[in-house]
């Protein structure tokens, strides 16, 4: 399936072109923001189907703006993704327990990108 919004957190533009560019290939509606607070403004405004979230942001880091976005009741759904370069043994459980519902390691890999936000999608709707 694709023509899904995806809104997509980081602050380092060329992960967050990057990402963009691979998802919009794959069809993909894609929106971007730079920080935790612009995150929270866009999914009040234009509600993603899946969130991917970097872990390491200015002012409100990741973990904080996934916490205030599932803290909504209508947001509690969406599907949020840490993308982090700090993927060690116990990173997983530790984003889990954080209220992500998975991660992508950085470097951003080109062929797995597309299979996991599929597979989060995918997970969503089932």
């Amino acid at each position: 399936m694709a023509g899904e919004k995806i809104l997509v957190v980081d602050d380092n533009e060329q992960s967050l072109e990057l990402i963009h560019d691979i998802l919009e290939a794959h069809g993909y509606l894609v929106y971007k923001a730079t920080s935790g607070e612009e995150a929270l403004k866009l999914v009040k405004e234009d509600r993603p189907d899946l969130i991917l979230m970097d872990i390491q942001l200015p002012v409100m880091d990741g973990v904080t703006a996934t916490r205030k976005i599932k803290e909504d009741p209508a947001n509690r759904d969406i599907p949020v993704l840490a993308i982090t370069a700090y993927a060690l043994r116990g990173d997983e459980e530790k984003i889990i327990t954080a209220g992500f519902n998975g991660y992508i390691s950085k470097p951003i890999s080109t062929k797995e990108l597309p299979k996991t936000v599929a597979a989060a999608l995918k997970r969503k709707t089932t």
